[in-house]
């Protein structure tokens, strides 16, 4: 087995911070419904399991007795029409990712479609960074079920101890903890994460953390 390291990146919260289209696209779908909105920190704890758990959340939020395949049609037409008209990379990321990629593979498993995923990454100019983009609709299941992440493993030609996954999510944890990988909590983002001994203050601070990462393999290695 190659001695590759993998460094698997979620993406909202993570690389892009998206909540404010996501808030007012998820706004919008209520709106059509005859719902007020909801605030954008509501929306945001509402990310992280699909577009059809957090529309399925914000009905139930918002009291609406919605048919849901309905009301998920209209949010994803909607956040496609909306998906950078807020959304940025987060300050310093492209650095990141640019650096990172001098030393390991890197890939995005998020559970956001592939082709939305896409748009974004091409957008920012950051796909020629990753080796793999896996949305939640490429072949595996969604996280926090590990099989995606061990195809992108298995795919690079590395192993689960060699991989860092980073996210802003309990989700991205349970994610690596079930595969075996380490964890880095994004903690600038917007999701949540109970506890974990690693984590990044600010895209910034990710430089640290994935060189104290493969400089702990590259010695081990030695």
């Amino acid at each position: 087995m190659t001695k590759r390291t993998l460094i698997v990146f979620d993406l909202d919260g993570t690389i892009i911070d998206s909540r404010q289209d996501l808030a007012e696209s998820t706004n919008e779908m209520l709106a059509s419904y005859g719902a007020g909105p909801l605030a954008t920190e509501a929306v945001t704890a509402m990310v992280g399991d699909g577009a059809k758990m957090l529309v399925a959340r914000a009905l139930r939020a918002a009291a609406q007795d919605a048919d849901l395949a309905t009301a998920l049609e209209r949010f994803r037409e909607i956040y496609d029409r909306r998906l950078l008209v807020h959304t940025r990379p987060y300050d310093g990321i492209p650095a990141v990712l640019g650096a990172a990629a001098a030393r390991a593979a890197l890939a995005v498993l998020t559970n956001k479609p592939e082709a939305p995923a896409r748009r974004l990454l091409d957008a920012f100019g950051l796909t020629p960074c990753f080796a793999h983009v896996m949305g939640g609709d490429s072949g595996f299941p969604r996280k926090p079920d590990p099989a995606g992440l061990l195809h992108v493993i298995l795919d690079v030609g590395t192993t689960p101890r060699r991989t860092l996954v980073i996210g802003d999510s309990n989700v991205d944890a349970e994610t690596a903890r079930s595969a075996r990988a380490s964890f880095c909590a994004a903690e600038y983002g917007f999701g949540r994460v109970d506890r974990t001994p690693v984590v990044a203050a600010s895209p910034a601070d990710l430089h640290r953390v994935i060189d104290a990462f493969v400089d702990g393999l590259e010695s081990r290695d030695s």
